[in-house]
């Protein structure tokens, strides 16, 4: 009988977990499984949950590959609160959120790797100051984002805290994000070998036949439409994909192609656990989705650093 191929029977476990907490998040708390709340109510959330999780996740990955740095993440570089300021300017001027969120990760992240230009070729791009420049620069937007909320109209004021600090209690079905989860899972999948080779540095690949500009371009712009898309949908959840794509990377499993695949899946998993959380935690309340993240991905962000300094 031949081997099992571990990657596949690792995809296949993972899809049956993910399913299954959509199906707690799906059931859990509506009485008697109440059809017409479960497809009004929580099938929407439940699908918003999965394609923003899948989104962050795949976008941390990306991130980590460009800068080659395991402590990348959308939220601590900087990009998630970016996509938060072009997010509200979009708001206040009637423009679509999307393309207003996508437009400030894409700043954030142009903005990074131009003040990182130095860091990146001394250090063979995983400089820690690529961490604390990111840290500096999420500070930044989060301290214009602040500002811009006295511009929000009172009515409208708590939501869009909540929205600030991640929140799927008004989020629509979004099945736009999943779709864009898949493409972007379609993409690493075919550059899945040039991937890889990035990861061996930048001039490593160049000697090995790789379009190294193009590539870094293509990553950026990517995780700038997965972080915009998501932020655009539940605000600013962070550390997904720091949680996401180093916890794989620490479980053994280091080739693009698997990790896309794993990154989608469990990202997916994780945020509709969040909200699960955050809807139950102290029920009849609602917690915002991005504090429960927070409380897991800030002591896994430590972990990781201290592990990653010894």
């Amino acid at each position: 009988m031949p081997a099992r191929d571990p990657a596949v029977l690792r995809i296949a476990l993972l899809a049956l977990a993910t399913a299954l907490v959509a199906a707690l998040a799906l059931g859990l708390g509506a009485a008697g499984w109440d059809w017409q709340l479960v497809v009004t109510l929580r099938a929407p959330r439940v699908a918003a949950a999965a394609g923003v999780g899948s989104l962050l996740a795949l976008a941390g990955l990306a991130l980590q590959v460009l800068l080659r740095n395991p402590l990348a993440d959308p939220y601590v570089l900087g990009h998630s609160t970016g996509a938060s300021v072009g997010a509200l300017a979009a708001l206040l001027l009637g423009a679509q959120l999307w393309i207003g969120a996508a437009s400030g990760a894409l700043v954030a992240g142009l903005l990074l790797l131009w003040l990182a230009r130095p860091a990146l070729a001394a250090a063979d791009d995983a400089s820690p100051k690529l961490i604390l420049l990111g840290t500096m620069l999420a500070a930044i937007f989060g301290a214009v984002a602040t500002l811009m909320l006295a511009l929000v109209p009172d009515e409208r004021l708590r939501g869009a805290i909540f929205w600030m600090v991640g929140d799927l209690s008004g989020a629509d079905a979004s099945l736009w994000n999943l779709v864009a989860a898949a493409v972007f899972v379609a993409w690493l999948w075919a550059r899945g070998r040039s991937v890889d080779r990035l990861m061996l540095g930048a001039d490593a690949a160049w000697l090995l036949g790789e379009p190294v500009r193009r590539l870094r371009l293509e990553l950026l712009v990517f995780a700038s439409l997965a972080v915009g898309l998501a932020v655009s949908t539940a605000g600013s959840v962070g550390f997904v994909g720091l949680v996401v794509a180093q916890g794989w990377r620490l479980a053994g499993v280091l080739r693009t192609r698997e990790l896309a695949v794993l990154a989608m899946l469990s990202g997916a998993a994780l945020v509709m656990g969040a909200d699960l959380l955050a809807r139950i935690a102290v029920a009849p309340l609602e917690l915002p989705v991005g504090a429960v993240m927070a409380l897991i991905g800030a002591p896994c962000f430590i972990w990781f650093l201290a592990r990653s300094v010894k």
